[in-house]
This record gives C-alpha cells, structure tokens and sequence, in this order.
C-alpha cells in the first residue's frame, strides 16, 4: 500500500488515477454520493425511500460526473453492486456503468454494530469470490463500510480501489477523490 502524508499527522492512502479501475481485477468501493445528514431517519425503512436520506440535486450530478470521468479514463463497462439503500442505489445507477444489483453485504451497518461482523464476513466471502481477471467492479457502499478495509475516511463520492487477490482481503492500490 502506498501512503501519503496529509495534513493534520494523519497517514492516507494515496491518490490513484481513475484508468486503475479499466485494468482486471480492479474493485472500486465506492461511498454515495452526497446526500445530506448522517444516519438515517428514525422512521427509516429499507423498502421506502422516502422514509431514508437521499441523494441531493449536487450528489446526483456528482455521481453523473464520477460516472463520465469513468467514461474517459476508459471504464466504459464494469459489474456494478449496490448496498440496499436507495442513495447508493442512485449513486450506482448514475455512473451508468451497468445494470446495478443490490448486495446486503454492502449495507450500512451504523448504528447497528451487532450487524458489522456478520455484514463484513459477507462482504469479505463475495471479494474472495471474485475472478482475479475479470471485469472491473463497482461496490457502492457507506463510509463504515469502506473504513473496515482502508481504516480512514471517505468523502461523499469518493472511494477506495483495491486489487483482488483470490482472498477476502484484497490489496489497497489507493484512494479516488470525490469531484
């Protein structure tokens, strides 16, 4: 893994370049795009959007952008998996990447930490699952999500590209910053 130095003492993955995610067995975990607020409303239920919080008009044309940056850096096509929530869901659809297919293995697992261990396995189970030489994937997912593999951060858009290796734990090749 490669780090860099960012302000405030703290160590980063450093930035990689987009066209990493064209080469095979690249998987992108991506975190939503913005959507305003954190958690979740009280009322909140997976099967109604309205009831969640939602992708905003600047998280849609940020995920619309990401989507068209993919496009240059030449990842026209990729398997594209979506946590349950409907901002991810939005998120994946936008990046008109693909058909997007709902994994529970990426859902949110804030505030519920008796869901965390059981949801990473999951996830972790799905990664090692994954052929080594195929198409680029696409994992729209949460920030606590992405934190189990990374142990930092990310913004609303932005995420972390990994190279899979055969195991549940694949090899962190850096960041991708949101636009």
């Amino acid at each position: 893994m490669v780090l860099a130095f960012v302000t405030g003492g703290a160590w980063a993955a450093a930035v990689v370049p987009l066209a990493e995610l064209a080469k095979p067995g690249r998987v992108l975990m991506l975190r939503h795009a913005n959507a305003p607020g954190t958690g979740d409303p009280q009322n909140f239920r997976l099967d109604d959007c309205a009831t969640q919080r939602n992708l905003d008009q600047d998280g849609r044309a940020q995920a619309a952008a990401l989507g068209e940056r993919l496009a240059q850096a030449g990842v026209a096509r990729a398997r594209v998996y979506s946590s349950q929530w409907c901002r991810c869901i939005e998120t994946a659809r936008l990046l008109k990447l693909g058909a997007v297919e709902t994994l529970p293995a990426l859902n949110s697992f804030y505030p519920r930490p008796q869901q965390r261990e059981p949801t990473i396995a999951a996830l972790r189970a799905f990664l090692a699952g994954l052929p080594k030489d195929g198409l680029p994937v696409v994992l729209v997912t949460h920030q606590f999500t992405i934190n189990e593999f990374t142990g930092e951060g990310t913004g609303s858009g932005g995420g972390s590209l990994f190279e899979l290796n055969g195991s549940g734990t694949p090899r962190l090749l850096g960041a991708i910053e949101a636009n």
